[in-house]
C-alpha cells in the first residue's frame, strides 16, 4: 500500500482517494481533494494559501529542519523482508515519533514565548502612555475622595396578608 502526499497541500492521499491529474509532459500530480485541485487549477500557489503546509514552513509555523523528517523519505530500492530488521524499525518508528512530537512540542512553545514578549511590551507601552489613569492603592487611603462612598441598603420585605393566606 503506498501513500501518496497531495500536490498542493502536502497531506496523504490515501488509495483509492483523492484525484490524480497528468499533464501533457506526463508529470503527475495527486491531489487529496477537489479543494487542492481547484486551487491548483486557478493556478493558485500553495506557498500564498494560509492552510497549506508549504505556508505554514515558510512562515515558521510548522517545523523545517528536523533529522526526524530524513525517515520520511521515499525509498524505491526494494529490501529482502528479515523478521528482526523489520521488529527493530518498528520499535525505532515509536522513538522518532516521540522525539518529533517532544521537538514540535518545544517549537509551539518558542512561538509562543515570542507572542508573550510581544503583548507584554505592547501592555508596557500602553501603561506608559495612560500612566496618568492608574492610581496607586496607597494614594486611594490616603485621600479618600478618590473613592466612591460604601452606602449600606437594609433590604426587608414585609409579608401582606394575601401572601399569608396563599402560604397556608
Amino acid at each position: 500500500m503506498r501513500l501518496e502526499k497531495c500536490w498542493f497541500c502536502s497531506s496523504t492521499v490515501y488509495p483509492g482517494h483523492g484525484i490524480q491529474f497528468v499533464r501533457n509532459d506526463a508529470k503527475i500530480f495527486r491531489f487529496c481533494r477537489s479543494k487542492c485541485h481547484k486551487n491548483f487549477k486557478m493556478k493558485r500557489n500553495p506557498r500564498k494559501v494560509k492552510w497549506t503546509k508549504a505556508y505554514r514552513r515558510l512562515h515558521g509555523k510548522d517545523m523545517t529542519q528536523d533529522s526526524t523528517f530524513e525517515f520520511e523519505r521515499k525509498r524505491n530500492r526494494p529490501e529482502r523482508y528479515d523478521r528482526n530488521l523489520a521488529e527493530n524499525t518498528l520499535k525505532a518508528i515509536k522513538k522518532i515519533d516521540k522525539v518529533r512530537s517532544d521537538r514540535a512540542a518545544t517549537h509551539i512553545e518558542k512561538r509562543l514565548k515570542v507572542r508573550k514578549g510581544k503583548e507584554r511590551r505592547e501592555a508596557q507601552k500602553e501603561l506608559e502612555q495612560s500612566i496618568h489613569l492608574v492610581k496607586a492603592p496607597q494614594v486611594l487611603r490616603q485621600d479618600q475622595s478618590l473613592t466612591l462612598p460604601k452606602i449600606k441598603v437594609m433590604v426587608s420585605q414585609p409579608k401582606s396578608e394575601q401572601n399569608q393566606a396563599m402560604e397556608e
